[in-house]
């Protein structure tokens, strides 16, 4: 293959993957992090998100959401981002109830629905994969697919997820595994991310005042 063709392949493979722009800023501290901690009770368990764009049926994004000693989700060249919510190398965590609410329904708009895919599993690995997505650091715009495979086919069970740029073929090799709940979130707001994550903003805002008043 030529030098051109090699380009140009590289390029579609990018064009399709999708994903969308990296918006990490500078990361949070280890003690902002730790402040923020969330340990959710339900068992432990792996969540992949794939967002999929409503006219097309093409893959726009992927994540992972970890229930393991304490909820994050690992979120490569994502870029839905909170004030209230810290990140460290793509890493978001204090994933309460609802921050987990509120990053679905972000990504599910009137051209996107959110593909919800979850599997339960031991709390070794629920672990093993909270410690690889520490371990990763921030991710390349277009790999969130290519990363989240490469995290997965590392833990016990999972080694036979093959490494893709495209996050609806990485969201069909994980609806093979058994036991994996599948369902669709649809929404119709506006396509715009910027206004669900301003609105959730005050709205938090509003909370925090609420309690400083009652204090």
């Amino acid at each position: 293959m030529g030098l051109r063709a090699i380009i140009l392949a590289g390029l579609a493979a990018l064009s399709l993957a999708g994903c969308a722009e990296n918006t990490s800023g500078v990361d949070s501290t280890p003690e902002q992090v730790a402040a923020a901690a969330y340990r959710h009770d339900g068992p432990p368990s792996l969540t992949l998100y794939t967002m999929i764009n409503n006219r097309s049926g093409s893959g726009a994004h992927t994540s992972l959401m970890i229930n393991a000693s304490q909820r994050v989700v690992f979120d490569p060249a994502g870029s839905v981002r909170l004030s209230a919510v810290p990140e460290i190398g793509d890493v978001l965590y204090g994933i309460t109830p609802r921050v987990k609410d509120f990053y679905e329904r972000a990504h599910a708009r009137k051209t996107y629905h959110v593909r919800i895919q979850t599997i339960q599993v031991s709390p070794e690995v629920a672990e093993m994969a909270l410690r690889l997505a520490q371990q990763s650091g921030p991710v390349a715009q277009a790999r969130c697919a290519a990363s989240t495979s490469e995290l997965l086919q590392k833990l016990p069970g999972f080694q036979s997820i093959s490494t893709t740029w495209y996050p609806n073929k990485l969201a069909d090799q994980f609806a093979r595994f058994p036991g994996v709940t599948d369902r669709a979130l649809y929404e119709n707001d506006a396509d715009d991310k910027g206004i669900a994550i301003a609105q959730f903003e005050a709205e938090q805002a509003a909370l925090r005042a609420q309690g400083q008043a009652g204090q």
